[in-house]
């Protein structure tokens, strides 16, 4: 791993910490650098929509005594700097006014206002500037927002549980494939998205909460997809709304309303070690799926899957 690698990394780290209050935002994370001895001066991240990007953070933490390191500095930074005002002044123009010498960004802001707007601002005043390191990773962290800026509808999460034998009830009846580790981890998945959805059928029969009653955040916007919401109007609606991602809880016909439609981006499958004499079989992943990871909590594996 580079230098530019490293520091990016811990950009990366920082600006997670942002993933529930930094919403609609992006999670963003900066690290300052001085030249000597590579030391990090200063470091901050998004931690709430309206207030302070990660750039100013990261400034404000300098001491003092450090400020004239800066003219030599390195800024790191996991999104571009934005360059237009909304809440907060452009953080490219405070950049250029702390007079640092180097600027690495991990990759392009999709944002219609922004676009390489930043990047342009800081190299036509002589600020060398470096894109793409690690830039899968810093577009991966920040999925959502740049699925709701690209392709104007939410990125899509299809979750559901199955028992070995590849079901996901019992003969027609619901019944507790999660175990209470995973339960819980469903639930901070919750907390971290914006909506989460099933369909008619099952509202009906099971009546899921759809909480984060075992985990801490806000609970997502309730969505019930009936026969007569077709899926296209459903994503400019959630667009126009300002949601920018969706989980899908539903059952077999409603995961597979969506395969079909090519309306995914993340497909979570949890399997449990148990089986059941019959029931309703669990979806068929769609083809050109790739494994993203996969853990193992209390004998339950958890895979994810992304598209190629």
């Amino acid at each position: 791993m580079s230098e530019d690698e490293k520091y990016m990394q811990r950009c990366i780290q920082l600006a997670a910490n942002g993933i529930q209050g930094a919403r609609p935002n992006p999670m963003v994370g900066a690290v300052i650098v001085a030249p000597l001895n590579s030391k990090i001066i200063g470091e901050g991240y998004h931690v709430r929509c309206g207030e302070g990007h990660a750039e100013v953070n990261a400034f404000a933490s300098v001491r003092p005594e450090d400020e004239v390191l800066l003219k030599d500095a390195t800024i790191y930074v996991s999104l571009e700097p934005c360059s237009h005002y909304g809440k907060t002044p452009p953080c490219a123009d405070l950049i250029i006014k702390k007079g640092v010498k180097r600027v690495v960004v991990g990759t392009v802001d999709p944002f219609a206002e922004v676009q390489g707007r930043g990047i342009k601002k800081l190299k036509d005043v002589g600020i060398e500037v470096v894109v793409g390191v690690l830039e899968k990773e810093c577009q991966w962290l920040n999925r959502r927002f740049f699925t709701f800026h690209r392709e104007h509808r939410p990125y899509i999460i299809l979750k559901w549980a199955q028992t070995a034998n590849g079901f996901i009830d019992e003969n027609g009846k619901a019944f507790q494939i999660s175990n209470e580790q995973t339960q819980m981890l469903s639930h901070q998945l919750r907390a971290e998205e914006d909506a989460i959805l099933v369909g008619h059928t099952t509202d009906i029969r099971e009546h899921p909460q759809l909480t984060v009653r075992h985990w801490h955040g806000p609970n997502p916007k309730r969505i019930v997809l009936t026969r007569h919401r077709p899926l296209p109007q459903l994503m400019e609606d959630l667009y126009q709304h300002g949601i920018q991602s969706l989980i899908v809880e539903g059952g077999r016909q409603t995961h597979e309303s969506f395969i079909e439609a090519g309306l995914w981006d993340e497909i979570r499958v949890e399997t449990a070690p148990i089986t059941v004499s019959g029931g309703t079989q669990a979806p068929i992943l769609p083809a050109g799926v790739k494994v993203h990871s996969q853990q193992v909590y209390d004998k339950n594996i958890i895979v994810i899957y992304a598209k190629q």
